[in-house]
């Protein structure tokens, strides 16, 4: 082509520097000033900032932070309609008595919808909880012994009262065996002093309490906020009344020190055992992947693992990506491999169990390691040929392709591979877009066959960036290849940055304007 002054050719060449090879306190800091870029360049660098920044703020101890062993004294609650394998819609009121006993109550309210809006029953647990030790199965999280004394159950309207009576024995229903089952009734399900024990015809459990975590959450421009994290809920019921949890639950929120706004939790505070709380129904909010999606939190899955996820759709192509970031640490800062995958996705039907919720099969075609943990490198490098990308090849922070072998046998991927999905969307308290997305089964396995398609959700992913995806030939990197740059930068840093001031000073003189000084 013709026509281009030196002037241009070298202003293009100072874009495209600076685009590569950006260096700072903030990594992903995107100049001010104008400075005029191909689409491509552009559309890449209005919503990186917005998920890389925010991935970035999980990994700030400074932001979160955890005490062991935690001060579980007072009042928490459910910020929102739980949804716990089943499905079973719930919400959550626990109570803790400051003394050395540490006695608690537990309400659970358990409704006939996902928008927690038609009450079922509700449980009154008591007992007694009793912190051990840090756990050395889950880093961060504190192992704890609990003990039962009373459980009273009371429905709350005549078709739970039927489905309910099919499964207490007669010698649950209290003095009167030969009453039928009822609502406004109270009922004991559980008593140690006398002696009676219903708890498993209902498949009650507080398992729950045998692992805690609390985390205070630092906000620039509000005050803290505490969540509690109580173990996790076997996504098989017949596993549920005796598995000991290593991840946990959506967190509940400390009355005192709780996000802003939620009217959920003032609802869930005043409620009782025989006024449950009655969630407005949510807003119907139309499944529309198209964009990307982040991670709320350093996230926590059983089995310790720890990771953050992000993800980009393409609803035009029915394409996705996904980069997980996995850690060994609670706060997501030390990396162990990050995994990035990509593929295609089909919209089955709506959900038959969960209202709102979409059904979806998603197909993994393609898959990257990049990894970062020594022992891990010595595990792949010691598979055997064709077993996870090139054997003995593998570096640390350097990207394998592991799709011509067929997935990875030493992480458990398999290639290609296809999942039964459940999707769903809300709101958040400040009207911001959450992706719900299906539970992984506890076990450790897979959602591969219809059968095994998941009842509830993981923790919701937030919509960091709405704009149109960008190609594919553009598409975002993890966090920790991002990084990955700025080392590959300061290894030609005297070069570099020496030729790149000079031009900067020339270009300046040329102009005689200084934006770019």
């Amino acid at each position: 082509m013709s026509g281009g002054s030196p002037i241009h050719l070298l202003e293009l060449l100072w874009v495209v520097c600076c685009a590569g090879c950006v260096r700072g306190n903030n990594l992903w800091e995107v100049p001010s000033r104008h400075i005029p870029s191909p689409a491509n360049i552009t559309s890449k660098l209005l919503w990186e900032p917005q998920c890389q920044t925010h991935l970035r703020h999980l990994q700030d101890g400074s932001r979160t932070t955890a005490t062991i062993p935690p001060q579980l004294d007072g009042h928490w609650v459910s910020s929102r309609c739980e949804v716990r394998p089943g499905p079973e819609f719930l919400t959550r009121s626990y109570t803790f008595d400051p003394s050395p006993a540490r006695q608690f109550k537990a309400l659970q309210h358990y409704y006939s919808d996902s928008d927690c809006h038609v009450p079922a029953y509700s449980l009154l647990i008591q007992g007694r909880v009793r912190l051990r030790q840090a756990s050395w199965i889950t880093p961060g999280a504190t192992e704890a012994e609990h003990s039962l004394h009373k459980v009273t159950l009371i429905i709350h309207n005549q078709r739970t009262a039927h489905r309910l009576a099919v499964h207490l024995p007669s010698s649950c229903l209290g003095p009167d065996p030969g009453a039928p089952v009822a609502p406004h009734r109270l009922y004991e399900l559980y008593n140690i002093k006398a002696g009676r024990d219903c708890l498993g015809s209902l498949h009650v459990s507080m398992m729950e309490l045998e692992l805690l975590r609390i985390e205070t959450r630092n906000h620039p421009h509000n005050r803290p906020t505490k969540e509690l994290f109580l173990g996790d809920v076997h996504t098989d019921w017949s596993q549920r009344v005796h598995y000991r949890p290593t991840g946990y639950q959506e967190p509940l929120q400390n009355i005192m020190h709780h996000i802003h706004p939620c009217p959920v939790c003032a609802l869930v505070y005043r409620s009782s055992l025989h006024h449950p709380p009655v969630l407005p129904p949510s807003s119907a909010v139309p499944l529309n992947l198209n964009g990307h999606w982040v991670s709320q939190r350093c996230e926590a899955r059983p089995a310790v693992l720890f990771l953050t996820r992000l993800f980009i759709f393409r609803e035009e192509h029915r394409s996705w990506e996904g980069t997980y970031a996995h850690y060994s640490d609670p706060m997501c800062q030390q990396r162990t491999f990050t995994l990035r995958a990509q593929g295609h996705y089909a919209q089955v039907e709506s959900s038959a169990k969960v209202k709102g919720a979409a059904e979806l099969v998603f197909k993994v075609t393609q898959a990257k390691v990049t990894v970062f943990e020594r022992t891990l490198l010595r595990a792949l490098n010691s598979s055997e040929d064709g077993g996870c990308g090139r054997a003995g090849g593998w570096q640390l922070g350097v990207e394998q392709d592991i799709t011509w072998t067929a997935g990875c046998r030493v992480l458990g991927i398999s290639l290609p591979h296809k999942e039964y999905e459940l999707f769903k969307m809300e709101k958040n308290h400040k009207g911001r877009a959450l992706l719900f997305i299906g539970e992984r089964p506890t076990d450790g396995g897979s959602p591969d066959r219809p059968m095994r398609r998941p009842t509830s959700f993981q923790t919701p992913m937030i919509q960091c960036s709405a704009r149109a995806p960008v190609p594919p030939r553009y598409s975002a990197h993890s966090t920790i290849q991002r990084l990955e740059i700025n080392s590959a930068c300061s290894q030609h840093s005297v070069f570099g940055i020496l030729s790149l001031s000079l031009l900067n000073l020339w270009l300046c003189y040329i102009h005689h304007v200084y934006i770019l000084c």
